[in-house]
């Protein structure tokens, strides 16, 4: 059959969206366009926004409660008929179904993960609710595309992109509000990247991704105020990753490249790039979780763990060997 187009997004420019109601958003539109989409939950439907699916397509919504495999089981046999299933929940519970979701790549099943609350930047709910494990689990399955979106517009594309994207995918979405950076006439390819800022003269290429890309927006004011420039890479795809485009900013930035990361530092954004540019001569150092968190407000998490846009500051003075002022 052939699928409607899907409603685009119609957000405002700056507008503060979490990505995980973009999500919410995203499914109903699919659901609408598509008569082969269903949507199923692990009991925390209102936090995912997977509700407004169900309000719109009730019969086509499948309630698990808690059990996480289970839900990707059922995704699986559903699939496996012909639908095309987002089953969703916060994305640290999606390990309690890593087995299932080994064998759905193993099987090349089309269904499409999606993972809430996601790293140090979910606050006060604690580690055991913070996922800092779930790219690198979902980039060791073959064939998976990972995608992270940072704000609502990438949010909506990306989800769209994966609904038929062939074979397994997962969609990392997050806790806090971030601002709508993208136009809603932007566009995105499995696979991509896209370059935020840049210039002549910039000193190193810092690479984030999801509630990351803000950190590096920040840094990016702070450095420039004293007279250094950097580039920013939006790495929304995770897996597979663009090559070419990060050879490229490497090479234009000194031959230098930080990776900033809500997430462990293995498995995750810094190693794909590091494997990425691998003989291309580039240099990768790494801003990443690098013990277990505590529980606080999400910016003194990112900053007590050393991926807000001070640490940042910090990394591009010592990789560029230049001052970049004291205005942070």
């Amino acid at each position: 059959m052939t699928p409607k187009p899907v409603a685009p997004p119609a957000y405002t420019m700056g507008e503060q969206v979490a990505t995980r109601e973009a999500y919410g958003s995203a499914i109903a539109k699919l659901g609408e366009a598509d008569p082969r989409v269903v949507a199923l939950d692990a009991d925390v439907k209102n936090s995912t926004f997977s509700d407004r699916f169900e309000k719109a397509f009730p019969d086509r919504f499948y309630e698990n409660f808690i059990a996480e495999q289970v839900m990707v089981g059922a995704a699986m046999g559903m699939a496996a008929r012909g639908a095309i299933p987002f089953p969703s929940t916060f994305a640290c519970f999606l390990a309690r179904a890593a087995d299932f979701i080994r064998m759905a790549a193993i099987s090349n099943v089309n269904i499409k993960l999606a993972g809430s609350h996601a790293g140090v930047s979910i606050g006060e709910d604690g580690p055991s609710q913070m996922a800092l494990e779930d790219l690198a689990m979902c980039r060791t399955q073959p064939g998976c595309a990972v995608l992270y979106p940072c704000d609502a517009v990438s949010a909506e594309r990306l989800v769209a992109l994966a609904a038929y994207h062939p074979g397994l995918a997962y969609i990392r979405i997050s806790r806090p509000k971030t601002p709508v950076i993208y136009s809603n006439e932007e566009t995105f390819a499995v696979g991509g990247l896209k370059v935020l800022r840049e210039s002549g003269e910039d000193a190193v290429t810092v690479i984030g991704a999801g509630v990351t890309v803000f950190e590096a927006l920040k840094a990016y004011d702070q450095l420039r105020a004293g007279g250094t420039s950097i580039r920013v890479i939006d790495l929304y795809s995770v897996a597979p990753v663009d090559r070419a485009g990060l050879i490229s900013a490497g090479r234009a930035t000194g031959g230098h490249l930080i990776t900033v990361e809500d997430h462990y530092a293995a498995g995750g954004i810094g190693d794909a790039v590091d494997e990425a540019v691998a003989g291309a001569g580039l240099t990768v150092h790494r801003l990443a979780v690098r013990e277990i968190p505590r529980s606080g407000r999400p910016e003194e998490l990112l900053d007590r763990f050393g991926i807000s846009a001070t640490h940042i500051v910090d990394a591009v003075r010592a990789v560029a060997g230049k001052s970049v002022g004291a205005n942070r």
